[in-house]
C-alpha cells in the first residue's frame, strides 16, 4: 500500500468521521424539538387528543367538606389510555394538553441569574422569583430558555417549543401540592428581550404567564402567553 493511498484513506476516514459526527451533534441538538413537532403534527392529522385523567379536581374545589386537603390520589388507581398524559409532578408541575407539554416546575428561580436558571432548566420549567403561587391573585411567571450555549437554547426550549400553537381559550394545567389549577389562555404576544413588563406586572386576578424564546433556538425575541385561572 503506497503512502499516497494511505493518505487518501486517512483523509476519507477523517471526512466521514466529521460528517457523521456533525450529524450526531445535529440530532442531539434538535432531537427533542423534532420529536415534539412530529408528535404534535401527527396527533393533529389523526385527530388525537391527549388529556390528563380527571382525578384531581380544580384547586378552588379540592378541599374536603371538613376543610382538610384531600388525600393524595395515584394515577395508577384510575384507568388511563394510550392518549392519557400522566403529570411528571403533581407536587409542582405543568401540563399543556394541546401540545403534550409535561414538566416539573422548579420554584423561586432568579431570571437574572444565568447559572441559577440554567441549572433549574435541566430539571424542568422555572418559576420566576417573586411569582405568586397557583390559584393566588397576582402573576405566576414560568419560563423556559437558556443563554449559556446555543445547544442548550434549543434543549431547554423543548418543553415550551410548541407554545406558539396555543390560542385564546386553550387550557394550561398547573399542579401544586397535589391540587389542580386550570388556566385559560387569553393573550399571546411577541416581546423584546428587554421588555420586562410581563415579568413585573401585578394583577388583581390569578394570572399565569409563560415565556420562551422566539423563534425557537434563538435569543431574538420572547414569546409570552398569558392565561387566567378558570372561574377566577
Amino acid at each position: 500500500m503506497t503512502k499516497h493511498f494511505k493518505l487518501v484513506l486517512a483523509v476519507r476516514f477523517l471526512g466521514y468521521l466529521l460528517f457523521f459526527g456533525g450529524l450526531l451533534a445535529f440530532f442531539f441538538m434538535l432531537g427533542p424539538l423534532v420529536s415534539a413537532e412530529v408528535k404534535y403534527r401527527t396527533d393533529r392529522l389523526l385527530g388525537i387528543r391527549r388529556t390528563v385523567p380527571n382525578i384531581i379536581t380544580s384547586g378552588l374545589d379540592s378541599q374536603t367538606s371538613d376543610g382538610e386537603n384531600p388525600p393524595e390520589v395515584s394515577f395508577a388507581d384510575v384507568g388511563v389510555s394510550e392518549n392519557s398524559i400522566i403529570p411528571v409532578s403533581t407536587e409542582y408541575g405543568i401540563v399543556i394538553e394541546k401540545i403534550n407539554a409535561n414538566a416539573k416546575i422548579v420554584e423561586g428561580i432568579n431570571p437574572g441569574n444565568e447559572r441559577e436558571y440554567v441549572q433549574a432548566l435541566t430539571k424542568g420549567v422555572a418559576e420566576a422569583l417573586g411569582s405568586t403561587k397557583p390559584g393566588e391573585t397576582g402573576n405566576l411567571y414560568l419560563f423556559s430558555h437558556s443563554t449559556d450555549a446555543p445547544w442548550n437554547i434549543v434543549r431547554f426550549n423543548a418543553v415550551f417549543y410548541l407554545l406558539r400553537e396555543l390560542e385564546k381559550g386553550d387550557k394550561v394545567i398547573i399542579f401544586y401540592k397535589n391540587r389542580r389549577y386550570d388556566y385559560i389562555v387569553f393573550d399571546k404576544v411577541i416581546a423584546s428581550p428587554s421588555d420586562v413588563s410581563y415579568l413585573t406586572n401585578r394583577y388583581d386576578d390569578p394570572i399565569l404567564t409563560l415565556q420562551t424564546c422566539d423563534p425557537p433556538g434563538t435569543l431574538l425575541n420572547r414569546l409570552i402567553v398569558r392565561a387566567k385561572l378558570a372561574g377566577g
